[in-house]
């Protein structure tokens, strides 16, 4: 078994330690101001100017527990950076930007508050998410340590005009309506011998955080949102990551999809070089800013099997609050943070960094209907967001989204493998990791 990802990610845990601890031995940078708490956010700009926001106002009203802020230090991956410290003692009390597959690493090893200990959140969880999100997000052990804050659903991208243009009047909603329109789109404009307008685009990458953007979305889709590990073994050896794999192996093959990465171009959708693509709505503020006259676009759920009926489920993105058990007052953090995603604060959440709180019926709250009425785009992943998933629980996940991600490659992009093979091989090896984690 492959196991690449997992040493380089010790080796630099290891690295990124010994740095905190030098660091440490010259001062440590969360040293606390009077019997403050630590707030770390992300340090994407429009979440540090919420954080400032939240803070300011917090410290106001409460001038006795006040909070700390900065955004996550600088590294290769705010994942990273949390990891290191961790291991050097360095974390601080509050962190809201926790990717929702690392929780259950972290809740094995101690490092977390169980937050259903703390007074009045079972019912304000309750109240704000619905029970099959209690459900995702509650660990192994019964207990729950992260609370869902917000999501980025990934959805279809696609062009109005240039579907309207090669006869395609309805979004393909299915595998063989986006064949389809596929072959009507791909084209070679130059009259080279070579395509070079394709209509769709995923990055050829084996990094396993790619497969959010292509197989993972497309299998929730396919499967009415199944699991890909249960009990710690694998659950997605089944007909819908075949299909899956089928789709996009075609997709290739048939060069509906190109095989060179388009990431080095100017935005190969606003140029029109691709039609569609999958991703989340942080692309409306970079599609409104730059797009040429004329072009208009909009989202759709993603793609699914001929004979798919229910609701299409996709990958939501969620990013998750937690509490570090390095905090000396839990339950005052549990009450900022109850403040930070109480509904006007969500509202402010959406205005500033126009990402979803991921609360229930959000689409047909009162409070943000202003809001969605400005900016319909996001209202269509608001009602998305109520079919979404995150990850599921197992403390190993990125090594499972490696090993998927190894047999995509074989699969998919070069063809080496049948997906029927490809998915076997991958769930063998994600329950011999289990099974060698388990040792």
């Amino acid at each position: 078994m492959k196991r690449s990802y997992y040493y380089k990610n010790i080796i630099l845990l290891i690295i990124l330690a010994v740095i905190l601890i030098a660091l440490n031995s010259c001062g440590n940078k969360n040293e606390r101001k009077g019997d403050s708490l630590i707030y770390w956010s992300s340090n994407n700009t429009q979440e540090i100017e919420f954080a400032n926001y939240i803070t300011e106002g917090w410290n106001k009203n409460n001038p006795q527990q006040k909070v700390t802020f900065q955004p996550v230090p600088e590294g290769q991956s705010s994942e990273e950076i949390i990891l290191a410290a961790v291991v050097g003692n360095t974390t601080p009390d509050i962190y809201s930007n926790m990717w929702q597959g690392d929780v259950e690493a972290y809740a094995e090893s101690g490092v977390l508050v169980a937050l259903d200990t703390l007074a009045g959140f079972l019912d304000f969880i309750s109240t704000r998410c619905d029970s099959s999100v209690i459900t995702e997000i509650t660990s192994e052990d019964g207990h729950i340590y992260q609370i869902p804050w917000k999501i980025n659903p990934i959805m279809l991208m696609y062009n109005i005009n240039s579907l309207k243009d090669i006869g395609v009047n309805k979004v393909p909603s299915n595998y063989g309506e986006f064949f389809s329109a596929s072959a009507k789109y791909q084209k070679d404009t130059d009259g080279d011998g070579y395509i070079d307008r394709w209509f769709g685009y995923s990055e050829v990458l084996v990094t396993w955080w790619q497969r959010f953007f292509d197989f993972y979305p497309l299998y929730l889709a396919a499967s009415n949102g199944a699991n890909l590990v249960k009990n710690n073994k694998a659950v997605f050896n089944n007909e819908y990551a075949v299909q899956v794999f089928k789709f996009l192996r075609e997709m290739y093959e048939k060069k509906y999809f190109p095989m060179e990465r388009l990431s080095a171009r100017q935005d190969p959708f606003l140029t029109e070089v691709i039609s569609t693509r999958f991703t989340g709505p942080w692309e409306i503020i970079h599609a409104e800013k730059y797009k040429p006259k004329g072009l208009e676009y909009s989202f759709a759920p993603m793609p699914v099997p001929n004979n798919h009926v229910g609701p299409v489920y996709t990958y939501g993105d969620p990013k998750n609050i937690v509490i570090f058990n390095t905090c000396p007052n839990p339950q005052s953090a549990w009450e900022f943070i109850k403040y930070m995603i109480e509904e006007k604060n969500d509202l402010k959440l959406l205005e500033m960094t126009m990402q979803l709180p991921r609360r229930k019926h959000i689409e047909i709250n009162p409070i943000f209907q202003e809001f969605f009425k400005s900016n319909p785009k996001m209202k269509i992943f608001a009602e998305q967001g109520n079919y979404v998933r995150g990850t599921d629980t197992a403390p190993v996940l990125k090594e499972v989204f490696d090993l998927i991600s190894q047999e995509y490659e074989a699969c998919v992009i070069y063809g080496i493998k049948t997906p029927e093979e490809a998915v076997a091989a991958a769930a063998e090896a994600v329950d011999l990791l289990f099974i060698d984690k388990a040792k």
